[in-house]
């Protein structure tokens, strides 16, 4: 036998590399495909992801919608977690302010964040949140209660969409996941002869 016959053909090699390459090329579009959706959802309101602002609308409209709040936990997340409301009806453009209200029955601490939707899909990219406690790491200790505000409005230009101009009522929903720790929490949560509390 030849070193001829051993070798790999030119073609074979470029085929090899060029399948490196689209893998490459995909797993890199797996691993941006979140951050890049999520970005694209809150940017669009896309998926019933409310928008962002940092005021209020510049207008109010005399006509009104109803707000619903409605929460949620992850299977697991030991909290009770509530609306201090049901639902609320304001004007649109009118900044509405809602309390949630979550606590810790267990005797440790637990930590989690709370993300959030709304319903239906058409109105995310009119539901526009000023500030509220979504994506923040919350900590609560054993037995704590906090009240936790949203403030947000919809925004006038949904009166201006084929679908969203008949929507009657929104839903706001937030579902809390439980967190790990942080590390000064830890190690609190941890008793001197090393047994978790």
């Amino acid at each position: 036998m030849t070193d001829e016959a051993n070798q790999t053909p030119p073609d074979n090699r470029r085929t090899v590399l060029k399948l490196i390459g689209v893998g490459v090329f995909m797993g890199g579009l797996a691993w941006a495909s979140v951050p890049l959706y999520d970005w694209f959802c809150r940017v669009t309101g896309f998926g019933g992801t409310p928008l962002v602002a940092e005021a209020g609308a510049e207008r109010v409209l005399d006509e009104t919608i109803e707000v619903r709040f409605d929460a949620s936990l992850e299977r697991g997340m030991p909290w009770e977690f509530r609306p201090m409301e049901r639902t609320m009806t304001l004007r649109i453009g009118e900044t509405g302010l809602a309390f949630y209200e979550a606590h810790n029955p267990t005797d440790r601490p637990v930590a989690g964040s709370a993300s959030f939707n709304v319903a239906p899909f058409s109105a995310g990219g009119y539901f526009t949140k000023i500030a509220c406690f979504c994506f923040e790491e919350q900590v609560l200790m054993p037995g704590e209660t906090v009240q936790m505000p949203v403030t947000f409005y919809v925004d006038p230009a949904i009166l201006d969409d084929e679908d969203g101009k008949h929507v009657p009522t929104i839903t706001l929903s937030y579902t809390f996941h439980t967190i790990d720790l942080p590390e000064e929490q830890a190690a609190l949560a941890v008793a001197p002869d090393g047994r978790v509390n």
